[in-house]
């Protein structure tokens, strides 16, 4: 173990070859994009290879493209259009809305990624830590009993699932010799599919020990609203109040999990979330704010996870 725990790169992979494991691909993100013409009288074909894209995330602007032409069906205002990222790399798996830019424009017609638009989350490569972990997990799926060691590699097995986002109760919830396991998907994944088949992996694939009835579901969440008031020098521009505020909310998307554009502190269960620590990585990040007032205060997780359904950013001026 001393071995993996230092090793890295193509040792370290080595080293889990030896105990049947390969490090996990990067991948493109693959879904749908919601199209929405003005009305029906609107005849508009969305072509293979259009650009849709994010406004700049952290300085970087995210893309899709359409890997199909699609026209919209009689009588409907709305069009689903299948789309891949132009890269790989989870920071392309955004949470709804972030997908609206049209570089090119087409008359009368709007575009947006949707809540579950993702069919195929991309990833990025398997970290060395992360490999580790998987490593290290392996040694207890020696036994022939199906441990939670046991699980935990099946279950981590599938793109965009880590070792350690994996929570057991073993409770007995549907009686002697049941089980549950939680997983934290990372944000935007395709939740109902993954679930169907991971679960279809492990209970009719055979993947489970003799008696055993194991059921994988997604880490429940707490939705919470927040607003925020931004503090900032007086006579600040108003374009530069503009560009503060859709920093700042980009930073606590990113620490709510709807982005990775920031290295911020995130959400977990059993944890406390602290916003006077997520105040701080802000203040570090962006220079110009001299205050912040949080309407929450900090949050108390159990085995869950809180998730934004409204966030309000304001700038206000030191007076």
């Amino acid at each position: 173990m001393a071995y993996v725990r230092y090793s890295t790169g193509l040792f370290l992979d080595l080293l889990a070859d030896a105990v049947n494991l390969t490090r996990k691909p990067a991948t493109t993100a693959k879904g749908v994009m919601t199209f929405t013409r003005s009305s029906t009288s609107v005849s508009t074909t969305i072509p293979l290879g259009f650009i849709i894209q994010t406004a700049a995330i952290n300085g970087v602007v995210y893309q899709l493209i359409t890997t199909e032409t699609k026209s919209f069906a009689t009588g409907l205002l709305t069009v689903d259009v299948a789309v891949e990222s132009v890269g790989v790399g989870s920071a392309y798996n955004l949470a709804a809305g972030y997908y609206a830019i049209m570089p090119t424009a087409l008359p009368n017609i709007t575009a947006v990624n949707g809540v579950d638009w993702l069919s195929s989350p991309a990833a990025d490569i398997e970290s060395d830590d992360a490999l580790r972990q998987r490593v290290r997990n392996q040694f207890g799926t020696a036994s022939k009993f199906h441990t939670d060691s046991v699980y935990r590699s099946l279950i981590a097995s599938f793109q965009g699932v880590k070792s350690d986002a994996i929570y057991f109760v073993h409770d007995a919830p549907r009686g002697p010799g049941t089980a549950n396991a939680y997983v934290l998907f990372d944000f935007a994944a395709p939740v109902t599919t993954y679930l169907a088949t991971i679960n279809n992996y492990i209970t009719d694939q055979g993947y489970h020990g003799h008696g055993d009835d194991l059921i994988v579901y997604q880490m429940p969440e707490h939705t919470t609203t927040l607003a925020v008031v931004v503090w900032v020098d007086r006579f600040t521009p108003t374009l530069q109040k503009d560009t503060i505020a859709a920093q700042v909310g980009d930073i606590i998307r990113a620490a709510f999990r709807e982005n990775t554009a920031y290295n911020v502190s995130l959400t977990l269960p059993y944890a406390r979330f602290s916003f006077s620590l997520l105040g701080e990585e802000i203040h570090i990040l962006v220079s110009d704010v001299r205050s912040l007032v949080f309407s929450l205060g900090d949050i108390t997780t159990a085995l869950w996870i809180p998730r934004l359904t409204s966030l309000t950013v304001t700038v206000s001026e030191i007076v």
